[in-house]
């Protein structure tokens, strides 16, 4: 490294270092400068012969990472220190101890819980991936800093990833958009939490990613002149009432946007609430509800609001602690535009989340809200059992959650995910309580265990000593707590019926003369097609294998071991039946990995790809290899929780072999418009449609049509042309 660049990167190192002193949203004393100063030459220190792909010094990196948590969430000192430290004992000679001599017992802590795990023993079939994010949110119990810090450090390796081969990429970004921008949400980050999903976008689907970015930037003049024209109207009246206020619009993130074209199914022109428009207010503590319904009345007597979409935080506010008014209202040009009023205080805890209580709160205790969400995470961690990845899914329930709020027979008020059901509601109150659930009474009504509650819903919860859990319970709660607690009390009753049945089958098997070994229950799993002897014994004891069953094992059971001897001694294929399979073969091919090789493959059915289609190829347990479209809706989480199962796949020929695809036609119903679409599809030579469903009702018409073709573009020309149709609304692939 030549004396100049060197010479740069120390210059860059002091300006660094005041400038993370200079952003920190917090005031630091003489004593946090000291522990800064100390963790950044630790830092430097420990990282001097490290370099980044982009061939930067490695230690810019825990720098903008501390940077992150000192402005953008605002963090304490210790959090600094533990962000400059994060990677040191994982990557250098610095050991956890040195950290804990040099720093102290909370900075050790943070930094253990930041270590990434390593050499960790795993089973081939669980995810390492969720298993790491199982620890990883473990730790949450231990401190909230480590899993902010988390976030901030995958932040930055998402804003420098370019330097990264892609299939790296696509699976950080996966992975990012699959746990750490749902975190962020559920911690309150939203500004981290957009950018990680804008991030997440950009290297999962670039191309749309681009065209969306062009767009807001073409349609940004457009914006800013419509803002103007909806605050002249207002002006008048805000002012007149003497307030101190600032409207801003601000653009929704390309991954909303992007969200709201795929579940609507529009186009980027057809999202008609690309903005938001802001207005936030200066006011002392003890006004600010009172200012912000009078900003609300100002706005709704000018433009006339959507009474279904009132969303009142500042009343009850978020368990992340967000507080505002969101309204929908008709602006100009008749087009509904979100009107959000904050404070300055509402705004700034909007922005920086979780830290931002501390400056707002006298007591500095932390926020209510996140300890609550924090306490409720640790009961579904205590179950050990639950696999990783069931974890994370379960864990993913609570985290988008949209809220409601429902009380007890008593008046307490409780905030549950909505979609939640009476049955969640007893696991919410207690899990003993959600154990022993007979029944529930919703507003004095008597009502089934699976009636979804709705905000205002009073609720009382009816036990019983001698209820327990049934495998339909699974399908009565939807949030994580509930279904956890349930799958765990499942296990535990199959355990004891499995202890019987062990014990009956030594004695069943003993009076058919055999000896119940490892050999002989291996033999029945295999027999009776389960996957372990846990099920083996569990049916036993549930006396779903009798006698009987016992018996015709015992008389084929020679046979058994015979036939699967000759399946397991296969002859190999003969060399010209493969040269007659490989020229059969030759066209529509899907081939496999770097070396392009022809393996054996089957479709997913979750988003049935043609030839054409951008796939990629997922290594399932017992069913060789499903070929899944890029854009699957199942294709995050198999990227994220299993990326060392994923193989990259691509279409080399799609000239012969025919695909199924299926259309979904929209449109306002006029005399031959069936008539029309059939027309369009057999005029074309190359297309063989193999069912055709139309339904008419109140004047608007649905198709369903799934039709053969050979390749992507024939499929494409026929949708096209089906759109030409006078009448036709909509033309989509399932």
């Amino acid at each position: 490294m030549s004396e100049e660049v060197l010479e740069a990167e120390k210059k860059e190192l002091a300006k660094q270092y005041k400038e993370l002193l200079k952003i920190s949203y917090r005031r630091l004393t003489a004593a946090d400068k000291r522990l800064i100063r100390s963790a950044f030459d630790v830092a430097v220190d420990a990282h001097k012969d490290q370099r980044r792909k982009s061939g930067e010094a490695y230690v810019f990196h825990p720098i903008a990472v501390a940077k992150i948590v000192a402005s953008e969430i605002g963090l304490d000192a210790t959090s600094i220190a533990a962000a400059l430290l994060h990677d040191v004992v994982e990557d250098t000679t610095y050991t956890l101890a040195d950290i804990e001599q040099l720093f102290g017992e909370t900075v050790a802590r943070i930094v253990d819980g930041l270590t990434k795990i390593s050499n960790m023993p795993y089973d081939k079939d669980v995810s390492l991936q969720a298993e790491n994010f199982r620890k990883m949110l473990l730790t949450l119990n231990e401190d909230i800093r480590v899993i902010i810090i988390k976030i901030a450090d995958r932040l930055h390796n998402m804003q420098t990833m370019d330097a990264m081969p892609e299939h790296k990429r696509v699976k950080l970004a996966s992975e990012t958009l699959y746990i750490y921008a749902p975190l962020a949400h559920r911690i309150g980050l939203y500004n981290i939490k957009t950018e990680l999903e804008d991030l997440g976008l950009k290297y999962t689907e670039p191309e749309v990613y681009n065209d969306i970015l062009d767009k807001i930037k073409e349609s940004k003049e457009q914006q800013d002149a419509y803002i103007e024209d909806f605050t002249k109207v207002i002006k008048d009246s805000l002012d007149a009432e003497k307030l101190d206020y600032n409207i801003k619009g601000r653009p929704k993130s390309i991954f909303s946007i992007r969200r709201k074209m795929t579940t609507q199914n529009v186009s980027f022109d057809e999202v008609y609430d690309k903005f938001a428009v802001r207005i936030i207010y200066k006011s002392e503590p003890e006004n600010e509800k009172f200012i912000a319904w009078k900003i609300y009345s100002i706005v709704t007597d000018h433009f006339r609001p959507n009474p279904t979409r009132l969303r009142d935080w500042i009343s009850s506010p978020k368990s992340t602690g967000y507080e505002a008014l969101h309204i929908t209202v008709m602006g100009p040009q008749g087009r509904w535009v979100e009107v959000q009023i904050r404070s300055e205080r509402m705004n700034e805890i909007a922005e920086k989340g979780y830290a931002a209580h501390y400056k707002y709160k006298n007591d500095e205790k932390e926020d209510v809200g996140l300890d609550d969400w924090l306490n409720k995470l640790q009961t579904s961690l205590e179950n050990a059992e639950i696999n990783a990845v069931d974890f994370v899914e379960d864990f993913k329930l609570n985290l988008y959650a949209k809220e409601i709020f429902v009380f007890s027979p008593k008046g307490d008020l409780y905030s549950l995910a909505k979609g939640a059901t009476a049955l969640d509601f007893a696991f919410n109150i207690h899990t003993e309580v959600g154990l022993k659930t007979r029944g529930a009474k919703v507003n004095g009504k008597l009502v089934p265990l699976s009636h979804v509650l709705k905000s205002g819903d009073q609720v009382e919860i009816m036990t019983s000593e001698k209820s327990q859990p049934t495998a339909n319970w699974l399908n009565y709660a939807t949030t994580g707590k509930a279904r956890s607690k349930i799958k765990s009390s499942l296990k535990e009753e199959q355990k004891t019926i499995a202890a019987e049945g062990k014990e009956i089958l030594i004695r069943k098997l003993r009076s058919l003369k055999i000896t119940l070994d490892e050999r002989t229950i291996n033999q029945l799993v295999v027999y009776f097609k389960l996957k372990t002897s846990l099920d083996l014994f569990y049916r036993v004891g549930a006396g779903i294998i009798d006698n009987k069953k016992l018996k015709d094992f015992a008389a084929s059971r020679n046979n058994a071991f015979v036939s699967f001897f000759k399946n397991r001694i296969r002859k190999p294929d003969k060399p010209e039946d493969v040269e007659r399979e490989e020229i059969t073969q030759k066209y529509d091919q899907l081939v496999f990995g770097k070396d392009e090789e022809k393996l054996e493959y089957k479709l997913a059915n979750c988003c049935n790809p043609i030839p054409g289609d951008d796939v990629f190829g997922f290594i399932t347990v017992s069913e060789g290899i499903k070929v899944h479209k890029q854009n699957c809706p199942n294709a995050l989480q198999l990227q994220s929780n299993y990326g060392y199962r994923i193989i990259q796949a691509k279409w080399i020929d799609s000239s012969q072999s025919d695909f199924k695809a299926e259309l979904l036609i929209t449109g306002i119903d006029t005399i031959g418009l069936v008539n029309e679409v059939t027309k369009v599809v057999s005029n074309n030579l190359h297309i063989n449609m193999k069912s055709v469903h139309f339904d008419s009702n109140d004047g608007i018409f649905t198709g369903r049509i799934v039709v053969v073709v050979k390749n992507k573009t024939i499929l494409n020309n026929l949708v096209e042309n089906i759109k030409k149709i006078n009448g036709i609304d909509k033309v989509t692939r399932s």
